[in-house]
């Protein structure tokens, strides 16, 4: 398969994923509200949008000020941030309060890792069988 095919299909899934664990919480949280599944797909394509445009900048600006040491909790803040900007121009998702938008990014962030994890290319075995056929005078440059 091509890379870009198997980059698209990447990208499908965690957008999936992603809206699953929204709408996940969002029934479990009461302080959470997300009107369908098909709004929190729109929440979840909105926060990747988001993430990758302003979210790069907003990192990019709190991993200086603390010399990286906090990279992943910045990471948690400022997509905390951003769904909560996302619930201010969207009618369909509510977020009470900042403590919500930090667990649904928390649990956002943690089924991102255990899908990239599951995604992962497995290391190749070599089979050495292929060798064992070839006889030992053949190998010899000499």
């Amino acid at each position: 398969m091509s890379t870009l095919i198997i980059s698209l299909m990447n990208l499908v899934l965690h957008l999936l994923v992603d809206a699953a664990v929204i709408f996940g919480l969002a029934y479990v949280m009461p302080q959470v509200d997300v009107k369908s599944f098909g709004k929190a797909l729109l929440v979840a394509i909105f926060l990747g949008l988001l993430n990758v445009t302003l979210g790069w900048i907003l990192r990019g600006v709190g991993n200086l000020v603390t010399f990286f040491a906090l990279s992943f909790v910045i990471r948690l803040v400022v997509t905390a941030l951003l769904l909560k900007l996302v619930d201010s121009f969207m009618s369909s998702l509510t977020i009470q309060g900042f403590w919500p938008a930090l667990v649904i990014a928390l649990a956002v962030a943690v089924a991102g890792a255990i899908l990239d994890q599951a995604l992962a290319p497995s290391e190749v075995r070599v089979n050495d069988s292929v060798t064992q056929l070839i006889p030992v005078s053949l190998l010899r440059l000499g």
